[in-house]
């Protein structure tokens, strides 16, 4: 393909790609792979997000949390373990883990893959036209010849909650970058950073009060948030159901909240963790037809359906099809190698390595929760099989049976659900809630992913005594359903 060319300020290039985390940066690395020049334009820190304000930090917040859970369970080491967390190790960890919010390491990748970079603001100006404005006032037109790529993800849904813009709510960015711990923590929210954050900062010494207007996890199967609520009120935090926020003010530093029915309640810092908007408010879409601020339908390799002439591409969360960062990845990986095959005159429904199209968004998405217990979901739950009509035999078993499980931890709490198409035989959705279950998820997504059938998943044989046993302990349940049913 070309190489790039540049002419002063305007530039061209095969692709453009807007938004430097892991997302574009997996997208510029399969198109650079397939020999197309790639430029890739991001205004913040490479990497993104995940690298600096979500997945990575959250998860170095609580895995303290879980490695005392599991200790406390395990006879011998309670007492050892019977003290609080350290908060300012917890922080200093989270802050190396995160690199100190510095990207120099992902700036290092770029160019060991011949990626270019240009650090600045990049709106779309026309068909197949970028526009930057960089740091230092500089403006460089590019132009892409076969794809531009918008990879800009996704950022806090504020809700209309009156005086909230006026008291400095935190969003999953200051709650996940912290530099001490509040006294108290309001979160408003009952999704996965809603009860992440919470198991966090209450691990950490905080007081958490959550406000949830609906469940917990509420997209999960129910028994999921349950038993994440049983895990939440054990540690100390206060959940409040059917609870919202009718306005909030800060006095004095304290964060004051009128409840919708009439109560109030006072917090140091209030979260908001109640979804999700795209980041198109400001990437020049209405210069090509579109509406600023909205999702960016896509076709499943990434093509933005609304677009004539398909040069617009879009990955990751603001496409809507999967809000994650791992999925985000693999629609990028996808996606990537299907513009390097169009640029080719290739199919992009035929390669030695599978077709460039993400099927995996709408059948075996995994995600896991990392609360105590945890939670771990590939693919359908029992309410979206009965809200679309899709016919499941519906599997469950107390996870607390398998022999795995005693070893693991004493008075283990957690539970498996396993759904199978009963005219295929294929299993279409796991769900496994307990401590240790967020490595049994991969095994899901396989089962489901690859359509594997029930008969041969009798031949993949789970080591003694792992959790992983539980699988064996399902299909038993399935084949003793079946014969029951049929009478054999």
């Amino acid at each position: 393909m070309d190489e790039a060319v540049t002419d002063g300020t305007s530039r061209a290039y095969d692709v453009i790609v807007i938004g430097a985390g892991p997302v574009g940066e997996n997208l510029a690395d399969r198109t650079r792979a397939a020999g197309l020049s790639t430029v890739i334009v991001e205004r913040e820190l490479l990497g993104g997000e995940c690298s600096f304000w979500a997945c990575e930090p959250s998860k170095a917040l609580l895995r303290p949390m879980l490695a005392r859970a599991d200790a406390r369970r395990t006879p011998g080491v309670p007492k050892a373990v019977a003290g609080p967390l350290d908060a300012a190790a917890v922080l200093a960890h989270r802050d190396k883990m995160v690199n100190y919010w510095h990207d120099e390491d992902q700036v290092d990748w770029l160019k060991s893959v011949d990626v270019d970079l240009i650090r600045g603001h990049g709106r779309l100006d026309g068909p197949r036209r970028v526009v930057v404005e960089t740091p230092d006032g500089e403006t460089i037109h590019l132009t892409a010849r076969h794809a531009v790529g918008v990879c800009t993800g996704s950022t806090t849904a504020m809700p209309d909650i009156p005086g909230l813009d006026t008291v400095r709510p935190w969003t999953n960015r200051e709650v996940t970058g912290a530099d001490h711990v509040p006294g108290r923590l309001a979160v408003v929210g009952g999704g996965v950073v809603a009860v992440e954050m919470a198991a966090a900062w209450q691990a950490l010494g905080t007081q958490v009060t959550m406000l949830v207007r609906g469940g917990l996890l509420s997209k999960m199967e129910p028994f999921a948030g349950e038993l994440v609520a049983d895990g939440l009120r054990e540690a100390g935090v206060d959940i409040r159901f059917g609870a919202a926020a009718g306005s909030v003010a800060r006095t004095d530093g304290e964060v004051r909240i009128t409840l919708a029915d009439g109560g109030e309640l006072a917090a140091d810092e209030i979260l908001i963790a109640t979804g999700r908007s795209p980041r198109t408010t400001d990437v020049g879409l209405e210069t090509i037809g579109l509406t600023p601020g909205e999702w960016l339908p896509v076709d499943d390799t990434g093509r933005v359906t609304a677009v004539a002439d398909g040069w617009l591409y879009a990955s990751g969360d603001v496409n809507h099809r999967a809000l994650l960062t791992h999925q985000g990845k693999y629609q990028a990986r996808m996606v990537g190698a299907a513009i390097g095959a169009r640029a080719k005159g290739e199919p992009v429904d035929d390669a030695p390595w599978g077709a460039h199209v993400t099927t995996a968004d709408t059948v075996a998405v995994p995600q896991v929760v990392f609360t105590d217990p945890e939670v771990a979901s590939v693919g359908l739950t029992t309410q979206e099989a009965e809200r679309t009509g899709r016919r499941v035999d519906v599997v469950d078993y107390d996870i607390a049976r398998v022999a795995g499980a005693h070893q693991y931890a004493e008075g283990y709490r957690g539970h498996a659900r396993m759904l199978v198409d009963p005219e295929r035989g294929t299993v279409v959705g796991v769900t496994f809630v307990g401590p240790g279950v967020g490595e049994l998820v991969y095994s899901a997504a396989v089962a489901v992913a690859g359509e594997v059938p029930v008969a041969r998943l009798w031949h993949a044989v789970p080591a003694f005594p792992t959790i992983g046993e539980v699988w064996l302990r399902l299909l038993e349940t399935y084949r003793d359903h079946r014969e029951s049913r049929t009478g054999m």
